[in-house]
C-alpha cells in the first residue's frame, strides 16, 4: 500500500490529527482522511506539510552562485551581474545544463520544494546557431527532473531583443533569440513529455525583450489554460526605460496589450505604481517573489502588506539560486517587509494571523496556481507531495501542530526537511537525496570543465 500516516499533517482547513494519507501508482493522492486509525504495516510521522512549489528557476545559474560577490571599479547592480552571468551562459553544453538542473533540483528537494517552474531561456548553441533539435536543452532540463524526481512546468522563453523600442540582441544575448513561432516549436516538441510530472507554458522574458505584436501572437497562439510567466519591473532602471520608450509604466503597459489572468505569473514585480499593484491583485494573476535573489542584486522591495491587504496572490522562486531553501526565501520576504516598515509580523491578513502558515499557505496556493499542475494541497487528486519535517530535532521536539511553521522558518539554518514524497515516489529520506553522490560526481565534472578548474 502506497500510504503514511501522520499524526499532525497541514490540510486546506489547517493542522489535523490523525490523518492517513493514500496515493495511486500515477502519484496522486487517493485518500486524505482526518481522525483515522492506523492501519498495520503503514508508516507513522509526527508532522507532514505540503511540498512547496519553486515558482521561478534558471537552473543554469546554479553553476554561477556565489562566484559574482566581488566589487567591480564602478558600483554594482544587476546590470554589472548579468554580464558576468552571461559568460557562463555563453560557455555551458547541454551536457552541463543537465548537470548543473540535476544538482540543483535534489537540492531543492531536500530543502522542501517538490515542483519547480523553469524559466528557460539558453535555447541555441553557442555563437546562435540552432540546434537540430528546437527543444534540445529544454529536453536536457526535463531529463534532469526526472532523474531528480522533482515535478516542473518548463517554459520555453521569448527574448528578440535587447532592450525597449526592438533594440537589437548584443552578441552574447544571441543564444537566447528566439520569436513566437520558435517558441511555439519548442512547446510542440515538448508535448509528449506532458504528463502528471511535467507541464509546459511559455515565457515572454521580460517587456524590453518583446514587441507588442509578438507577445499577443505567443498569448494567442498558446493551447488554452498553459501557464505564461514574465520578468517585469524588477529594476528601477527598466521601469524608468518603459515610461520612456512608451509612456506607461511596465504593468500598466502589459495590461493594455493583454488580458492579464490566473494564467500569469509576474515575477519579481518589484516596483509598482499603487495602481499597478492593485491591478495586479484584482487580475487573479500570481506575483512572483524571488526574496534572496532580489537581495543580492540588489533589487528592491516588494509592497506585500498593501498588496495581500488588496487580495493579491503570491508565490516564491529561487531564481539565480544563491539559495535553494523555501525557508530562507519566506523568512527573507518577511524579514524585508520588516526592514522596511519597522515592525513585526506583517505577512498575515484577518483569517490567518500566524506568519509561518500565511507565508507557506500563501506561497504554495500562489506557487501550485503558477505551475498549472495539480499541487497546493493535501487532498484527493492532487499530486502526493509532502514533507516529514523532523520530530526529534530540538526545534520541533514536541512542539504542537500550531507553532510548527514558526519553528520550522524562524528558528535557526538546520534542514528540518527528513522526508520528502514527489509524485508519489519517496525522494529523500533521511535528508539524503535518492541518487544524491551520483548527482553530484555529475555536477562537479560539469562546474570543473565550464570553469576550466
Amino acid at each position: 500500500m502506497n500510504a503514511l500516516f501522520a499524526r499532525h499533517a497541514l490540510l486546506a482547513n489547517g493542522w489535523q490529527r490523525d490523518v492517513l494519507l493514500e496515493w495511486d501508482v500515477r502519484g496522486d493522492l487517493t485518500k486524505v482522511a482526518p481522525e483515522a486509525s492506523p492501519p498495520l504495516g503503514v508508516a507513522r510521522v509526527d508532522y507532514v506539510v505540503p511540498g512547496m512549489v519553486n515558482l521561478h528557476s534558471h537552473s543554469f545559474q546554479r553553476a554561477i552562485a556565489g562566484l559574482t560577490e566581488r566589487a567591480g571599479e564602478s558600483l554594482d547592480s544587476f546590470w554589472t551581474w548579468r554580464d558576468l552571468m552571461y559568460r557562463v551562459a555563453n560557455r555551458i553544453t547541454p551536457e552541463q545544463m543537465e548537470a548543473v538542473a540535476a544538482q540543483l533540483y535534489a537540492e531543492c528537494l531536500r530543502h522542501g520544494y517538490t515542483s519547480v517552474c523553469e524559466f528557460h531561456y539558453v535555447q541555441r548553441a553557442p555563437g546562435g546557431h540552432e540546434y537540430g533539435n528546437p527543444a534540445e536543452t529544454a529536453q536536457r532540463v526535463a531529463q534532469a527532473a526526472r532523474d531528480s524526481g522533482i515535478g516542473v512546468t518548463l517554459l520555453p522563453v521569448m527574448y528578440a531583443y535587447a532592450g525597449f523600442n526592438d533594440a537589437p540582441l548584443r552578441e552574447d544575448q544571441e543564444r537566447f533569440r528566439t520569436d513566437p513561432a520558435q517558441v511555439l516549436r519548442i512547446v510542440e516538441a515538448l508535448e509528449p513529455l506532458r504528463g502528471p510530472q511535467l507541464e509546459v507554458g511559455a515565457a515572454p522574458h521580460s517587456l524590453r525583450a518583446v514587441s507588442a505584436g509578438q507577445l499577443r501572437e505567443l498569448v494567442q497562439a498558446l493551447p488554452a489554460g498553459r501557464p505564461l510567466h514574465v520578468h517585469i519591473a524588477e529594476q528601477q532602471l527598466e521601469v524608468a526605460q518603459c515610461l520612456e520608450a512608451t509612456g506607461m509604466r511596465p504593468v500598466d503597459w502589459l495590461m493594455h496589450h493583454t488580458d492579464v489572468d490566473a494564467r500569469w505569473c509576474l515575477v519579481h514585480a518589484t516596483h509598482l505604481s499603487d495602481g499597478e499593484r492593485d491591478r495586479v491583485a484584482a487580475s487573479g494573476a500570481i506575483a512572483g517573489l524571488c526574496p534572496t535573489t532580489e537581495a543580492n542584486l540588489g533589487d528592491g522591495l516588494f509592497p506585500l502588506a498593501p498588496y495581500v491587504g488588496a487580495g493579491g496572490r503570491f508565490g516564491i522562486g529561487s531564481d539565480s539560486h544563491v539559495s535553494q531553501s523555501p525557508v530562507e526565501e519566506l523568512r527573507w520576504l518577511e524579514y524585508g517587509q520588516r526592514l522596511a516598515h519597522q515592525r513585526r509580523n506583517i505577512a498575515v491578513d484577518g483569517a490567518e494571523r500566524d506568519v509561518g502558515t500565511f507565508l507557506w499557505q500563501g506561497a504554495l496556493a500562489g506557487g501550485a496556481q503558477a505551475t498549472g499542475r495539480r499541487l497546493g494541497v493535501l487532498a484527493p487528486g492532487r499530486r502526493a507531495d509532502l514533507l516529514v519535517l523532523d520530530s526529534a530535532h530540538p526545534n520541533l521536539d514536541g512542539v504542537p501542530p500550531h507553532e510548527v511553521l514558526g519553528r520550522f522558518l524562524f528558528s535557526g539554518n538546520d534542514n528540518l526537511v527528513r522526508d520528502v514524497l514527489a509524485g508519489g515516489h519517496w525522494v529523500v529520506q533521511g535528508g539524503r537525496h535518492m541518487a544524491q553522490d551520483a548527482i553530484a560526481q555529475r555536477y562537479k565534472a560539469a562546474v570543473r570543465t565550464l570553469h576550466a578548474y
